[in-house]
Order: C-alpha cells, then structure tokens, then sequence
C-alpha cells in the first residue's frame, strides 16, 4: 500500500506542478499581452496630444524666445534713442515732467488741426 500511497502522491505533484507551470505561462503571457496594450494606448494618446498642440496654433518655446530677445532689442533701442533726443533737444526730462509733457502734446495737436479748418 504504501507504493501506491506513493505513486499516488507523486503523480498529484506532477500534476500540480504541471497545472502551476501552465498557469506561470498564462500569467507571463497576459502581462505580456497588457504590456503591449499599455504601449499601444500610450502611443495612440501621444499622437492625439500631438494633433491637438498642432492645431491649437502654439508658439514653440524657441519661437518664443527669439521674439523675447527681438523685443528686448527694441526696447533697449528705443531708450538709446530717447536718450540721443533729449540730448540733441538739449533737455534732461525727470519722470514727472515727461509724463505732463506727453499728455500736453496730443491736445496741442488737437488744437492745431481745429485751426487749420
């Protein structure tokens, strides 16, 4: 009895071990399978984001910062410019001054057209 208690014992080992390898490869191939799915759905809402951004009419950031560093430019030529004309006028305005100054220029303008009509 105890040889078949033993062949009985060795043969659900086998079994069991067979049924556990099965199941190891069907896991490994659902993970491989879910992989492959979670590659394909990445790509696919990369893609979308892709068309989205494109249609959107976006700057890019090196578009943004050449037309920064234009503006900087033509900042910085402006004030020089400002500066060679109060120089050239003979003029040092102060920051009050100019702005009375600019307010006063456009109603002497508006004056000026009134008389020539």
């Amino acid at each position: 009895m105890r040889n078949a208690r033993e062949k009985l014992k060795q043969g659900l080992d086998m079994d069991g071990l067979k049924f556990l390898d099965d199941m190891a490869r069907m896991a490994t191939g659902a993970l491989g399978s879910v992989s492959e799915v979670r590659h394909q759905i990445k790509a696919m809402v990369k893609q979308r984001v892709d068309q989205i951004l494109a249609e959107s009419e976006l700057v890019t950031r090196a578009e943004f910062d050449r037309v920064e560093a234009l503006a900087a430019r033509a900042r910085a030529k402006v004030e020089e410019l400002e500066a060679r004309l109060d120089s050239l006028e003979g003029k040092k305005k102060s920051p009050a001054k100019a702005k009375t100054a600019k307010k006063a220029a456009p109603k002497k303008t508006a004056t000026r057209k009134k008389a020539k009509k």
